[in-house]
């Protein structure tokens, strides 16, 4: 169980110690990502852990690049891939729980402001008998991009991360293979998503940093 929060590490498993399929709880606590990183792709005493709770948000490791809970959920499932991921998070951004989900595809992914002590027990006893979990957040944020794929098009991410970078929107065309008129489209499109149809570029980065998405 990894999260920088001892409390809450205890109080998962005195909710977890309730569960109705008579499992013994039995946790290997990791509170930073250079902690997990060592359980992870260490673990000398061949430990076979039935399911890893990540916290995203972690003190980083960046003497191997480990940022998040969602690097640790990368490495995961390269060096245990029978190993069931739950994923718990603060993050609400609508963007970034959609990437999770794509590139992790956890078996249990809840926002922890969704659920009581009763709903964590439930998404345990479902998962541990083969089902998958969303908590309501992150099944509406996922729906939600969902109905509006565009934005999940290569070129609309492109667009975005380029004018972060400080890119121009004239000069976008030297960086992206479209035209600058279906670059201005792709911009219109965005501005109308995120509700900010008079917005400058900066308006766009704001919002896209809110939602996740750089």
């Amino acid at each position: 169980m990894i999260d920088d929060h001892p409390s809450m590490i205890e109080g998962y498993k005195s909710i977890l110690s309730f569960n109705d399929l008579d499992f013994e709880i039995d946790i290997t606590p990791a509170y930073n990502c250079e902690g997990a990183y060592y359980l992870i792709t260490k673990n000398q005493n061949n430990v076979a852990y039935d399911v890893v709770f990540i916290d995203l948000s972690l003190p980083a490791f960046p003497e191997q690049k480990i940022f998040s809970g969602h690097d640790l959920a990368r490495l995961v499932r390269n060096y245990m891939p029978s190993t069931k991921i739950i994923i718990l998070t603060s993050h609400v951004e609508a963007f970034l729980l959609y990437k999770i989900h794509r590139e992790i595809e956890p078996e249990g992914f809840l926002v922890k402001s969704d659920f009581s002590a009763q709903e964590l027990l439930n998404a345990f006893n479902q998962i541990m008998t083969g089902d998958k979990y969303k908590s309501r957040t992150v099944q509406q944020n996922i729906n939600e991009l969902m109905a509006n794929e565009f934005l999940l098009d290569d070129y609309y991410q492109q667009i975005i991360t380029l004018l972060a970078q400080g890119i121009k929107t004239k000069n976008m065309p030297e960086y992206i293979g479209i035209t600058l008129s279906a670059i201005d489209k792709r911009k219109a499109h965005i501005k109308e998503f995120f509700n900010i149809e008079k917005g400058s570029d900066e308006d766009i980065i704001k919002e896209a940093k809110k939602r996740g998405l750089i």
